[in-house]
């Protein structure tokens, strides 16, 4: 079974970190970091080409976390596949024991690094999710086609934005999405604890049932959180978490101490992590480093946080 489901439906705070197949085609940097995951965490998140910045493919990093003990996320989108490509990689992925995964509709190649690369979006997140939920139930693959062995179960999930206008767009897809086979969700990256209570209350109006995991990305400085505001949607850092960043940057070079910024981020990551757990807010937290993963157990240190 899952660890994450093993984790989430018994009750237990689940803890996943995230992480970036390499630009080339050694892993030697991404098993260094899920060494120090190992035990940490109950499972990584393999990107697939996030932001369309190509990368190696996020099922050869799974396959090499799965080798080495660490339970990989295999994340899909329908950018690159079409339905076909999409369940032959599944299938693959069972093949080796991979039986956690999210959906993701994927962002356009426009914004990525391949920028003559044509997008495909054969199926989008809600697309995914179902065509794997029929693939469990009937035992067939996308033409209807009887699955050798029978068909692998995936625990399957999908991704939610808690800062959105109008919110009731995003309940109401994130609805689609419980309904189409997600057991599970994680946030885009929040800082605000209000915004994401108002976000948990509207969901539990709207009688949505699933396990909620909060995206929690450690600030590196100022310049990041402003970068994010402008760049990321759906990401909003506090004013006053800038000024904090902004004024350990200050700090750090009147005193020569270097990576002020990058340990305060560490601490608010920490402290949010244990508000959320401490007060019971969702089942769990989603740790989105980006390409520092090393800092990861560092921070569920801080938070007091266990598996």
């Amino acid at each position: 079974m899952s660890n994450l489901r093993d984790a989430l439906e018994n009750g237990k705070f689940g803890i996943t970190a995230e992480m970036a197949p390499p630009k080339g085609y050694s892993f030697a940097e991404q098993m260094e970091a899920a060494e120090l995951l190992a035990g940490k965490v109950h499972a990584v998140n393999v990107t697939d080409m996030q932001s369309a910045s190509l990368k190696a493919s996020g099922l050869g990093l799974c396959i090499k976390l799965k080798q080495a003990g660490v339970d990989p996320i295999l994340q899909i989108t329908g950018r690159d596949r079409n339905r076909m490509a999409i369940m032959g990689d599944v299938l693959s992925a069972a093949s080796f024991g991979i039986d956690t995964m999210l959906a993701l509709t994927g962002d356009h190649p426009v914004v990525g690094d391949c920028k003559d690369s044509k997008p495909v979006y054969d199926l989008d997140s809600l697309g995914i999710l179902k065509m794997l939920t029929k693939m469990e139930e009937t035992g067939c693959d996308c033409g209807g086609n009887e699955i050798a062995g029978g068909a692998p179960k995936f625990y399957k999930g999908a991704a939610v934005t808690p800062v959105y206008e109008p919110l009731f767009l995003q309940i109401n897809k994130l609805r689609q999405k419980v309904e189409s086979g997600a057991q599970y969700v994680q946030t885009q990256g929040i800082f605000d604890l209000d915004t994401f209570k108002r976000f948990l209350e509207e969901v539990d109006k709207a009688g949505i049932k699933t396990h909620v995991m909060a995206g929690i990305i450690p600030l590196k400085s100022a310049g990041m959180a402003k970068f994010m505001n402008e760049n990321v949607p759906g990401i909003a850092v506090p004013q006053d978490m800038i000024d904090r960043l902004a004024a350990a940057a200050e700090e750090g070079k009147a005193t020569g101490v270097k990576g002020l910024p990058t340990k305060l981020g560490i601490e608010m990551a920490a402290e949010m992590i244990a508000k959320i757990k401490d007060e019971h807010l969702c089942d769990g937290v989603h740790v989105m480093a980006i390409g520092a993963e090393k800092n990861v157990p560092i921070i569920l240190e801080k938070a007091g946080i266990t598996i």
